[in-house]
């Protein structure tokens, strides 16, 4: 019998973290890779939001605080809320976790039994799925195509639901496509849900300030306040704030389901950093004018990849609405012959021949749940993703 669980079976390794690593070890060994395989802002995390961390390290700000958050970012989230997505919680539906992921993590633990279902919409982020299975629950992916800009559609959810489903899980912006419901096709996916009251809906908000072209960006809760009571509305510092290493994410719902999760917390890691709660106070409270300067970067980044890629032979890249990623079609190079000479047949075999050939780092799309294609993230120096982008072009061009 082996010593390691079973759930551990239901598991696969982070693909994102995975093609990450590997790139870190090339260039360890002298390559000259460009990694576009991470989905971290390059920006720094502005310098009124360290200088709230050094003051609270100066004033001993250093010890444990309640497990789901000090009472002060509780109230700066309550208000972020309020502020910008028109939804009042109080303070006990309010929680604090170490990074989103944690958030999102604590739910499905608190929630799932064995053989419930969530729908989760492919292309999806590596986790939601593998974090489902650690819970014991069963992923129901939902493939959303690029004829359909990869947004779930409401027939699509009409069938997914069964009396299983306990959860829907959405992200807008989307983590690997950039896709961005507006705010009619999100109000057509809660009148579906509005007709299963057993089903709950997760947003993943993680990615909402980086939207462009003058999107408006709703919520689950915002556009349908009669799912209020079973809508976990999710967020953090991470993206728009340049905060990853920070680990600070939270969450709005229903009491009882924070105080659930806050019991999963206290069992698990109890409570965020303290520092980086004191920064996350200034981060939602301070100046918020480097979100539409990081903005423009963002977007200009994604019209230079967009362009770029479509140039590259057998390669198709729709424009995304947000986030900081291209999710590109690699079919047209599939049964081509690579520099290598080996075939191309997958989307995997697309990642690593480009890697080992050209040294750009990709993730391929079959990981989200949807190939064969490959996302990009372009939160990286512009010089290195034109770069990158011309090394791909050269590198479909010299496919046979």
């Amino acid at each position: 019998m082996s010593f390691l669980a079973a759930a551990l079976d239901r598991v696969k390794p982070s693909a994102t973290i995975a093609v990450t690593d590997k790139a870190r070890a090339l260039k360890a060994a002298g390559r000259n890779v460009i990694g576009l395989g991470a989905g971290e802002p390059d920006f720094d995390t502005p310098a009124n939001i360290k200088l709230a961390a050094i003051r609270a390290i100066e004033a001993g700000k250093t010890k444990y605080t309640a497990v789901d958050g000090i009472p002060e970012l509780k109230e700066a989230i309550i208000g972020k809320f309020q502020r910008e997505n028109g939804i009042a919680y109080k303070p006990n539906q309010i929680i604090v976790g170490t990074g989103g992921k944690q958030v999102l993590y604590n739910a499905l633990m608190a929630t799932i039994n064995p053989g419930d279902e969530v729908i989760i919409p492919a292309p999806y982020w590596v986790s939601y799925p593998e974090m489902v299975a650690l819970a014991g629950g069963e992923p129901v992916p939902v493939v959303c195509t690029a004829a359909t800009g990869f947004k779930l559609q409401a027939e699509a959810l009409e069938r997914a639901i069964t009396p299983k489903t306990k959860w829907v899980i959405l992200c807008s912006p989307s983590n690997p496509t950039g896709a961005a419901y507006t705010r009619a096709e999100l109000k057509a996916l809660t009148d579906v849900l509005v007709k299963h009251p057993h089903v709950w809906v997760m947003t993943d908000d993680m990615y909402e300030h980086l939207v462009y072209d003058d999107f408006q960006f709703t919520t689950v809760a915002q556009v349908e306040p009669s799912l209020y009571d079973r809508t976990l509305t999710v967020n953090g510092v991470s993206k728009a704030y340049c905060m990853t290493g920070w680990r600070i994410g939270y969450a709005g719902g229903p009491a009882h389901l924070i105080k659930a999760m806050a019991t999963i917390q206290s069992q698990s890691t109890s409570n965020p950093c303290s520092i980086a709660q004191w920064a996350s106070v200034e981060a939602l409270n301070g100046p918020q004018d480097f979100i539409p300067a990081n903005n423009k970067v963002f977007k200009e980044r994604r019209d230079l990849a967009v362009s770029m890629l479509n140039q590259a032979n057998g390669i198709e890249c729709p424009r995304p609405e947000g986030a900081f990623y291209v999710y590109p079609s690699c079919a047209g190079t599939i049964g081509k012959k690579a520099p290598s000479g080996n075939v191309i047949s997958n989307d995997e075999q697309f990642v690593t021949e480009l890697l080992e050939t050209e040294g750009v780092a990709v993730v391929q799309g079959s990981a989200f749940g949807l190939g064969p294609a490959f996302r990009i993230s372009y939160a990286t120096k512009t010089s290195d993703l034109e770069d990158a982008c011309k090394r791909i072009q050269r590198f479909c061009g010299n496919l046979r």
